[in-house]
């Protein structure tokens, strides 16, 4: 996919120049991020301009989709409502509702210069096994900020319906999984079921992020430890904030273990706090009872499970922009096999 694929340089330079009130922005260079399975993120530089003038643009995929994952307005609402407090995020610069502009619905937001951490840490940065528990902490300690955030204060109170959350989520990852399912997979249909059959009390609501993990987070480079920008709202809602400890306990490997599901391994380098260490440390930030820890589990891996096959299946359609999705549905029936050990032995 070339850049100007979903983000025309023609369209988006004179449509910035006006709705931004600058000329500069009249011709632009658009380059896509090769990052993200899901929403399209591209960096639009005015033409000769310096990269520090740069700002990021955001749209769903060019393919079909479901409209419900990929609404650029509720992405859009939370980044603004968020400025402000402890969560950092961008500061937000445009939205675009008309959807005959680019084919769909956009908004633009700063660029905030920080490291992208996927599969590995840069040379030189958090190398001591310290630096690395500051990082973990470090994240951890965002997610309590996000979770203590009152949704009322910041304008939120009506994004979401925390009554019935929980179980309206495992009908609503069971209907994705079934709109997009790869192949007849009766394992993940069990435990879909499950989950359905034995969803728990929930104890506290608040505003949820949805895919809260390290490399959806932009870490100061400087200063382990410390993020500059939470990215990637798209899943946003209000519900129970243990939905995402329970899903970054999904992308949180520890050192020995192969569960064929981890899509990166940085989390197992000497320093790095264990799941239960990021278990303790968050309770002990927003005094969370993890009572039901394991069922969010369970349900982390099963939502994690229909993502992948989401994924896979818009990749045969040719929805994924040039994305690489190789090994994407090999890993689906260990997250069945890690969701269902969640449930049935509380393995977390």
């Amino acid at each position: 996919m070339t850049a100007s694929v979903g983000a025309d340089p023609g369209v988006v330079g004179p449509y910035l120049a006006t709705v931004l009130g600058d000329p500069r922005w009249q011709q632009v260079d658009v380059s896509l991020i090769a990052a993200g399975m899901s929403n399209l993120t591209y960096v639009v530089t005015p033409a000769g301009g310096p990269a520090s003038d740069a700002v990021v643009l955001r749209r769903p995929p060019t393919g079909a989709v479901l409209a419900t994952a990929h609404d650029m307005g509720r992405e859009h609402r939370v980044i603004s409502a968020l400025a402000g407090t402890p969560v950092p995020v961008p500061r937000t610069l445009h939205l675009c509702t008309d959807p005959e502009v680019l084919g769909a619905p956009f908004y633009v937001m700063e660029r905030v210069g920080g490291l992208h951490v996927v599969d590995e840490l840069p040379a030189g940065y958090a190398d001591e096994p310290e630096q690395r528990r500051a990082l973990g902490d470090g994240l951890v300690d965002v997610l309590a900020d996000l979770h203590t955030v009152d949704p009322a204060a910041v304008g939120l109170a009506d994004f979401g319906r925390p009554e019935g959350f929980l179980a309206r989520q495992v009908r609503r990852w069971t209907t994705q999984w079934e709109a997009t399912r790869d192949t007849d997979r009766p394992d993940l249909d069990e435990l879909a079921a499950q989950l359905a059959a034995s969803v728990p009390e929930t104890r506290r609501s608040g505003l949820v992020h949805g895919d809260y993990r390290m490399d959806n987070c932009l870490l100061d480079p400087d200063v382990p430890g410390r993020v500059r920008a939470v990215l990637d709202w798209e899943m946003s809602t209000l519900g129970d904030p243990l939905t995402d400890l329970g899903m970054l306990f999904v992308y949180w490997p520890e050192a020995g273990e192969e569960r064929g599901v981890a899509l990166s391994a940085v989390t197992t380098l000497p320093g790095f706090p264990t799941r239960a260490q990021v278990a303790e440390r968050y309770a002990a930030r927003t005094g969370a009872d993890l009572g039901d820890l394991s069922w969010y589990v369970g349900f982390a891996y099963f939502k994690f499970a229909a993502i992948l096959a989401g994924i896979v299946a818009r990749s045969a359609a040719g929805a994924m922009a040039g994305k690489d999705t190789t090994g994407y549905a090999e890993k689906i029936a260990p997250c069945v096999a890690l969701g269902r050990a969640a449930l049935t032995t509380g393995a977390v």
